[in-house]
């Protein structure tokens, strides 16, 4: 009787799974419909696993290299204006040493500073503007405090001793002041 019962449930299984349900045993072959293997579906995915991080490998190896071009253009990009600039300064040496109007030479070198300046600022480079700006520690880098009797000048840039730079917001060189107190 215990026999009987086992091949009724059985049979019900059977039909509430249909047979590519069911697990099948190690070793068989697969069905007519052409459904692939275990063993071939696994060597599928190992291969494009494979392929997949080969193909990661080349895209980051091809992005570090196109960086460091990048890099290296832009820094070859911005000497050039400052070769300009040089250029200049060579040729106003030059005709310092035979120069009478040295009102001529000052505005000469004026003009090559603007010149320098306007380059820097094609770069995103600035100039920091202190004096009479509030003391700000993050910004700034004291060398000194004096005495002030106006209360207006009191924690604030009463000089500038070197010019600080920013490039794009950012400082690059903080500038050296002297704070009144």
């Amino acid at each position: 009787m215990k026999k009987e019962k086992k091949e009724e449930i059985d049979i019900e299984l059977e039909k509430e799974m249909p047979e590519a349900d069911l697990p099948k045993e190690e070793g068989a072959e697969e069905a007519a419909e052409g459904q692939p293997t275990l063993e071939q579906r696994l060597a599928e995915l190992e291969d494009t696993h494979l392929r997949l991080r080969a193909e990661y490998d080349n895209f980051r190896k091809r992005t570090l290299k196109e960086k460091s071009e990048l890099i290296r253009t832009a820094g070859e990009r911005i000497l050039t204006q400052f070769i300009n600039v040089a250029d200049d300064f060579d040729l106003a040496v030059a005709n310092l040493r035979q120069a009478t109007d040295m009102d001529a030479v000052a505005e000469g070198i004026d003009i090559i500073r603007t010149k320098f300046i306007s380059a820097m600022k094609a770069q995103g480079v600035s100039e920091m503007e202190v004096l009479g700006e509030p003391f700000d520690a993050d910004l700034y880098d004291a060398v000194g405090m004096f005495p002030v009797e106006d209360a207006d000048k009191k924690g604030k840039v009463i000089e500038c001793v070197q010019k600080g730079y920013t490039l794009n917001d950012k400082v690059i060189r903080h500038p050296k002041v002297i704070v009144g107190q």
